[in-house]
């Protein structure tokens, strides 16, 4: 089996606490039930990723039992085996270079969207400021290989959106690191609720395309410290 590099091992010991202690927000926003959903993250300089193990409770996650692998999906160091969605978790950081978090959740009301196969409307500044548009929806592929990565990077390659609902399925977001990447699986669920609730009163109104690249920009470029 395969090592951390000695020159990694500071950056996966971080990684590892890091992505330990950000499973506490899928809970705590009510994104996940029981064991489902995940984390990654990339090591960046290596071809590492630290992620979930496979079927552990949340109550149960340290920074020692989360699983590095390389991004192949092999494993390198852990005691147990990494999240079922590893392939595609690694399939992602392969294509998009960019990327340095990876989050899976089965978010309730996102996952309704996901469910009829329809992307959410960018019917919400929010939306503009976060997604840029539309969240799109991926395409049906099972657990078992990368067929899942192979969707999410297709679709998101057409959308600047940091979310793909994949159908039947549920949502993954994708960040410049993980905390990034569970910030959009947040704000997913939050506008596939609210865009829910607007659509039992009537049919939302879609914002211009020009004020999307407005708050797009603003949010992107100026917004925060």
């Amino acid at each position: 089996m395969k090592a951390v590099p000695a020159s990694a091992k500071l950056a996966v010991d971080q990684l590892r606490a890091e992505v330990a202690a950000l499973h506490s927000e899928l809970t705590r926003w009510q994104l996940v039930a029981w064991t489902a959903g995940n984390i990654s993250a990339r090591v960046r300089g290596e071809d590492l990723m630290v992620i979930k193990p496979s079927g552990v409770s949340y109550d149960e996650l340290t920074p020692e039992n989360m699983v590095v692998t390389d991004l192949g999906g092999e494993l390198v160091e852990g005691v147990g085996k990494a999240s079922s969605d590893t392939a595609s978790h690694a399939y992602v950081y392969r294509h998009l270079v960019s990327v340095g978090g990876v989050v899976h959740t089965h978010s309730t009301y996102a996952t309704a969207w996901a469910a009829r196969r329809e992307p959410i409307p960018c019917v919400l500044t929010m939306m503009g400021d976060e997604f840029g548009g539309p969240i799109p929806v991926g395409p049906l592929a099972l657990i078992g290989d990368d067929s899942i990565g192979r969707g999410i990077v297709q679709t998101l390659a057409q959308s600047r959106s940091p979310a793909v609902l994949m159908a039947n399925h549920g949502v993954f977001t994708v960040g410049a690191d993980a905390r990034a990447a569970v910030k959009a699986a947040v704000l997913t669920e939050e506008v596939a609720r609210t865009v829910h609730i607007a659509r039992q009163l009537g049919e939302p109104v879609a914002l211009a395309v020009s004020d999307i690249e407005r708050l797009y920009e603003r949010y992107q470029t100026v917004y925060g410290q």
